[in-house]
């Protein structure tokens, strides 16, 4: 019979790969994990390579406006509405193509069908772009838009009572309103 035998690795070989792979990942940790997920970059490797941006979201509340976006144009607001049983309202901003809308609502308890969506300017014939149609009480997050147009949401009760909606946002756009 044949026998098949491992070589075996003495104490200090098991060591010394051991020590290798802590220096490597530590390298890795520094360089690239903590500018890319915690936005901490202590030797100007992330920013360099770009991962500083990969970083984790943060909340609208604590979101402070780049330099290039101080202009006449940003605007931060908040708004309620109410939303009677069975009817819908539509809300809308007039943004450029690729501008950033970041935005929060939540209701006061009730879910609420929408649609968040946008309509291309000097479009005539109805066309329009759904970019999130869901049933929910809230909803977070970010928007850069595709094209220049009117963007926003239809909010449509389903229920028997009145619900309440709270808006905040913050970006370059112009503000609409509500839609009758």
């Amino acid at each position: 019979m044949n026998e098949i035998t491992f070589p075996t690795q003495s104490n200090a070989t098991i060591i010394k790969a051991s020590l290798i792979a802590l220096v490597v990942a530590s390298i890795v940790f520094v360089t690239i994990i903590l500018p890319a997920e915690y936005n901490i970059d202590p030797i100007g490797a992330g920013k360099a390579m770009g991962l500083t941006v990969l970083s984790g979201e943060t909340s609208v509340d604590s979101i402070k406006p780049p330099i290039n976006e101080q202009s006449s144009g940003y605007q931060e607001n908040q708004i309620t509405l109410i939303v009677l049983p069975g009817k819908g309202v539509e809300y809308k901003f007039t943004l450029q193509k690729y501008g950033n809308l970041r935005y929060e609502w939540s209701t006061n308890g009730g879910s609420l069908y929408f649609d968040f969506h946008g309509e291309p300017k000097g479009d005539t014939t109805g066309y329009f772009e759904s970019y999130t149609i869901a049933t929910t009480h809230e909803m977070k997050g970010s928007m850069t838009v595709p094209f220049e147009g009117v963007h926003g949401w239809y909010w449509e009760n389903t229920s028997d009572k009145e619900i309440t909606v709270t808006l905040k946002t913050q970006g370059n756009y112009e503000l609409i309103g509500l839609i009758h």
